[in-house]
């Protein structure tokens, strides 16, 4: 007999998805795209499954795809927003490099129907990004046998500690989880305490990314008009960030004439908010997802670019003279301070980065780093445009990191190899997403 736990939580999924279902029109896209997600035609047994939520964990999942495709494994990887699968289908052929064996589409909802086409071939090891706890699925593919692996898991104490049903549900699920390879220490004693059995620590993938691509299409062009500019790249920004960051350049302009910014706000839906922010403060700009200026020259008269294109960002701190990473000024959590790093930019961070304390304490150290609260915005940025080189060491060179920033995908790689199955792939036709 089912437990209770287990049979309560497959009745109240089934029962939200069936009235999901039933409305489906008037749904919002993301959730269209979950109830619609199906499993590739033609899956042969053996393959892979990767989840990675959204756009940070597909970008964070690609160095490891890129080792199971090396060693000739059928890959499909899922993700759970329309972010990540526009993501996907942009980047899915240059991933798999004509190699045939990688596939992409949406995550499914988490009850029977949903998972029913993953299962009519499943598959042979399941591999999540961080904290994508999923019941039901965890206890179909435990009944098939499946290694369910969490890679980089991150978990608070805060959150092992749940109580109520929610949290005896994810307990549940931890329980039966084949592999939790944890990020930092106290992520690995909040899944210990939750009672996971196989707990490892592997590092933070997110220190120990593959190196951005080349920027091409406008970024030439760009490259040449701003060229003899300094330039402020504001990435991963919240709501009410832009607002701070956009006030605090334009004070700036008064001593830095031509001074640039390049403004990313981290969620996609409010890539048109802040579009129409800049244009109600009469703001020259630019969205990159729009054709260049014909003209190099027309870039002097552009003062902002918003970059609205996706998963560009890490390689676009590589054109910036100073970076300020966003989320820890109007939000608590923070995001990835390692990416304008790498490129040796003089980098500032508000005080809400709880989610990145690993990272933080070591670059602070290192003098790679510096935490600002809101009122010192300003005047540590003054400060950081007085010493800062016009651009970093190039485009094409990355900074060196504090020792310990290295090693985590090798580390992972090697934790979670007893679980994989042969690689007996040859080329197929990929399969669209």
């Amino acid at each position: 007999m089912m437990p209770a736990t287990d049979a309560s939580y497959i009745a109240l999924v089934s029962l939200a998805a069936a009235a999901a279902r039933a409305l489906r029109r008037g749904l919002p896209p993301a959730w269209r795209m979950r109830l619609e997600a199906l499993a590739p035609e033609g899956l042969r047994p053996g393959w892979v499954w990767v989840h990675a939520v959204s756009v940070g964990e597909l970008i964070l999942a690609k160095g490891l795809s890129e080792k199971l495709l090396d060693a000739r494994h059928r890959v499909h990887i899922t993700t759970g927003t329309t972010a990540g699968l526009a993501l996907l289908r942009e980047r899915i052929t240059q991933w798999d490099q004509g190699r045939g064996l990688l596939s992409g589409g949406a995550f499914p909802v988490d009850d029977p129907v949903g998972l029913e086409t993953f299962f009519r071939t499943p598959p042979k090891t399941f591999i999540a990004l961080e904290t994508e706890l999923w019941p039901n699925l965890i206890r179909r593919l435990e009944a098939c046998g499946v290694p369910r692996i969490i890679v980089n898991g991150r978990l608070t104490a805060r959150s092992s500690a749940q109580v109520g049903l929610g949290g005896r549900w994810l307990k549940g699920a931890v329980k039966r989880l084949s592999l939790v390879v944890a990020r930092d220490e106290e992520s690995a004693e909040a899944f210990r305490s939750m009672g996971a059995l196989n707990v490892a620590l592997g590092g933070n993938l997110k220190a120990d990314l593959s190196s951005p691509g080349t920027l091409v299409g406008l970024w030439d062009d760009l490259r040449l008009g701003w060229r003899k500019d300094m330039v402020i790249v504001a990435g991963s920004t919240l709501e009410g960030e832009e607002a701070l960051v956009l006030g605090v350049w334009k004070h700036l302009n008064s001593s830095y004439p031509g001074l640039r910014l390049i403004l990313a706000p981290r969620q996609p839906r409010r890539f048109d908010v802040v579009a129409g922010l800049l244009k109600a403060q009469g703001i020259p700009f630019k969205r990159a997802w729009e054709p260049g200026p014909v003209d190099v020259h027309q870039w002097q008269k552009t003062e902002v670019l918003l970059l609205d294109t996706l998963g560009d960002l890490p390689s676009v701190y590589g054109e910036g003279t100073i970076a300020l990473v966003g989320g820890g000024w109007k939000g608590v959590g923070g995001h990835n301070p390692i990416e304008p790093v790498r490129w040796g930019l003089p980098t500032l961070i508000g005080p809400g980065y709880q989610n990145f304390e690993d990272l933080v304490g070591p670059l602070k150290a290192a003098g790679l780093l510096r935490v600002v609260a809101e009122p010192g915005l300003l005047e540590a940025l003054q400060l950081a445009l007085e010493t800062a080189s016009l651009r970093g060491p190039g485009w094409d060179k990355l900074s060196s990191l504090p020792d310990g920033f290295s090693g985590a995908l090798e580390k992972t790689w090697s934790l979670i190899q007893p679980f994989l199955p042969p690689s007996a792939y040859s080329n197929e036709s990929i399969l669209e997403i």
